[in-house]
């Protein structure tokens, strides 16, 4: 395994992977991915596979609060080399659109 910074060369091709497969997954509600929306607040791959993903939503009532998580999961467990998939549902710190991304903010009419 080739090493780059601190990370080994397959948990940056995995992470890579996860972004791409985050980026196919919507809110039912809001025409943009949830990675441009803001909506990934961290993902961790360890060495053995595992994806740890702590994510939020547009809010607590969020009507897609069961599909998404689980929408979530599937795709990145699907990835090549993933070993298992942790998705915690955070809400500190509560998602603000100041979160998105410039192209979502765009896509959206916020400028």
């Amino acid at each position: 395994m080739h090493e780059i910074g601190t990370k080994p060369f397959s948990t940056l091709m995995i992470e890579g992977e996860v972004i791409e497969a985050l980026r196919t997954v919507y809110d039912p509600e809001i025409p943009v991915d949830i990675y441009e929306l803001g909506l990934i607040y961290d993902i961790e791959v360890h060495k053995d596979g595992m994806v740890h993903i702590r994510m939020t939503l547009t809010s607590p009532a969020c009507p897609a609060a069961g599909q998404i998580p689980v929408e979530v999961e599937e795709k990145v467990r699907a990835i090549n080399g993933v070993t298992d998939v942790l998705v915690e549902i955070v809400w500190d710190p509560p998602w603000t659109p100041e979160r998105m991304s410039e192209a979502a903010k765009l896509e959206l009419g916020f400028f």
